[in-house]
């Protein structure tokens, strides 16, 4: 079993940054891969963000904003997000795999339990 715990969410401005945070407890943390998602009110769960094979792939909403970034010896990984846009306001979730995954959310094994952004005019 595999907790996830989003934290760093929080009411900001157009324009601000922000930086979640995901601790994940367990062991082989290194060998996931880790996706960051959001939903917002009446929409579906979508993609933003995944570290896999050692590589990132952003979905072209956040791409030039966004950053995802890990930090093994923490358990810990991180999305640093600049240049908020009201459109961005969402629950953002984290997300672990234990195989190669994607964008879908049918490839993730595990999930944090949200932290809200919002994001004012």
């Amino acid at each position: 079993q595999v907790q996830l715990v989003e934290s760093g969410g929080g009411l900001v401005q157009a324009g601000d940054s922000l930086r979640l945070s995901c601790a994940a407890s367990g062991r082989a943390f290194s060998t996931y891969v880790m996706g960051w998602f959001r939903q917002a009110p009446g929409k579906v769960r979508e993609f933003v963000v995944n570290w896999s094979g050692g590589s990132t792939n952003y979905a072209d909403s956040v791409k030039g904003r966004f950053t995802i970034s890990r930090d093994n010896a923490k358990n810990t990984v991180y999305l640093q997000m600049s240049s908020l846009k009201p459109e961005d306001t969402a629950v953002y979730y984290c997300a672990a795999s234990r195989r190669l995954a994607f964008s879908s959310i049918g490839e993730y094994d595990y999930w944090g339990q949200g932290t809200q952004v919002t994001v004012s005019s």
